[in-house]
């Protein structure tokens, strides 16, 4: 869940200001390759409940399939202060960057009775980044923020990986309305490197059902769905991976993907019907990974 935090109107200016620049002084570190080690120290430091999570999201296994590696700058759409923002403020340390990335105020508003008060939207990047003092390590990663379709002129082509996790269903769902997939696309290809990442995490629609069922609205999307999606968009498919895969997950056209943990939204005052969501697990989801060409 995305963190508000209250603070004086002037400061969370100044401060958004400030997360959105680059580093000043000195020369970048050189970048390496995926630190197991490094990740498997900042996994060991988070509490029970979090790692109670890893067998359904593997956040290593995820990470080195999007080869983030520490010093690399990462933009994290619909940050949390652990999933995934608080464990790469950690990862990619004092050199490495995490911009916590919203969607438009403009798409927010047609959440219908879900969309919060456009105020609040407005300064969501400058609360983000006041609020990462709460979750941000000594000598980690910086902390940046910005809403799709306000991307500042000094991120574009200085981000490494774009992480999209569990948040595409309603940039989909929302496409027709105001073309918000099409624009997101669009600025992950302008905030990318060349030779950039775009790592995808989403709830996977059966291929069998339908189209409009798999629109988003009920949480899943059709992986041959996203693939064209992106490549439409000028990103190169590289691979996909069944890391997040859970193939016990098999919706039909009557669910949607809250029924099952952590939500377990039809079922909290059902014991028989908790207990079925429980034994099925979080959901079923593919794992995808494009690059911005060269």
């Amino acid at each position: 869940m995305l963190r508000r935090l209250i603070v004086p109107a002037v400061a969370l200016a100044l401060m958004a200001c400030a997360s959105v620049s680059g580093k000043s002084n000195g020369a970048p570190a050189a970048i390496g390759g995926f630190d197991g080690a490094r990740m498997d120290e900042v996994l060991l430091k988070q509490a029970a409940d979090v790692q109670s999570r890893f067998k359904w999201r593997h956040p290593r296994e995820t990470l080195e399939f999007f080869d983030v590696a520490p010093g690399m700058t990462v933009v994290d759409t619909l940050p949390g202060s652990i999933w995934y923002s608080g464990i790469l403020a950690d990862y990619l340390g004092p050199d490495g960057k995490v911009i916590g990335a919203d969607y438009a105020p403009s798409m927010w508003a047609l959440f219908g009775q879900f969309a919060p008060p456009p105020e609040k939207k407005a300064v969501w990047p400058a609360e983000w980044v006041a609020g990462s003092v709460e979750w941000r390590p000594e000598n980690g990663a910086e902390i940046g923020a910005l809403a799709f379709g306000a991307v500042p002129e000094d991120v574009k082509g200085q981000v490494d990986v774009v992480l999209m996790i569990r948040a595409l269903h309603h940039f989909n769902r929302l496409e027709e309305e105001g073309g918000f997939l099409s624009a997101a696309l669009q600025d992950t290809m302008a905030m990318l490197k060349p030779g950039g990442v775009v790592g995808v995490v989403q709830h996977r629609a059966p291929e069998a059902n339908s189209a409009k069922w798999a629109e988003g609205d009920n949480g899943y999307l059709k992986q041959s769905d996203m693939i064209a999606a992106f490549e439409s968009a000028g990103f190169e498919f590289v691979e996909s991976s069944e890391i997040n895969a859970n193939p016990a997950d098999k919706p039909t056209e009557s669910d949607f993907v809250w029924r099952l943990p952590p939500s377990l939204a039809n079922s909290r005052d059902n014991p028989k019907l908790k207990a079925e969501m429980e034994a099925i697990g979080e959901s079923d989801r593919m794992t995808l990974k494009f690059r911005k060409p060269l």
